[in-house]
């Protein structure tokens, strides 16, 4: 009986922590503990506005808990904040436009339907200075989403580099 618990137990952990995969990319030259302010950019957004909201809220606590506060609307940021939601609709390339002169192409076939891509511009240097992916984001009940939208950036800015360096 002891043993069946455990390997229960066992099983259930596994399946959680694979619920939301995550992954990420990093400019090692980009001067993160000098980024102090943000500002939002175009990005994909979500075909459902309450979601979309979700998403950047979620966002703004992450950064807010890495000491990065969003930039007056007079204030040039130190980095711009785009967000993309990868949907179920298959279908050619998306590009996107930074507020930097950059831009960065998001192929809906290279991640999985409810994946959600947040990428960071350095608004001095316009290059990407890091890129988050999480997947498993999406179910078809709206208020699992909240849940699951929270979780998933929680884990997925845990990678992000430390402002407070």
């Amino acid at each position: 009986m002891y043993t069946r618990t455990i390997g229960a137990i066992a099983v259930a952990t596994l399946v959680a922590a694979g619920a939301y995969a995550e992954n990420f990319e990093s400019d090692p030259s980009a001067p993160f503990a000098s980024y102090k302010t943000y500002a939002w950019t175009s990005g994909t957004p979500s075909p459902d506005p309450t979601t979309e909201r979700r998403i950047h809220a979620a966002v703004e606590a992450q950064m807010s808990g890495k000491v990065i506060r969003l930039a007056a609307p007079d204030e040039t940021p130190d980095i711009y904040v785009a967000t993309h939601v990868v949907t179920h609709q298959a279908g050619a390339k998306t590009s996107v436009l930074s507020a930097a002169s950059g831009a960065s192409t998001i192929e809906p076939a290279m991640y999985s339907p409810g994946a959600l891509v947040i990428d960071v511009y350095d608004a001095h240097t316009q290059k990407m200075a890091w890129r988050g992916i999480a997947s498993g984001t999406d179910s078809d009940k709206p208020t699992k989403n909240a849940d699951k939208i929270e979780k998933a950036l929680a884990k997925l800015f845990q990678r992000y580099p430390s402002s407070a360096n």
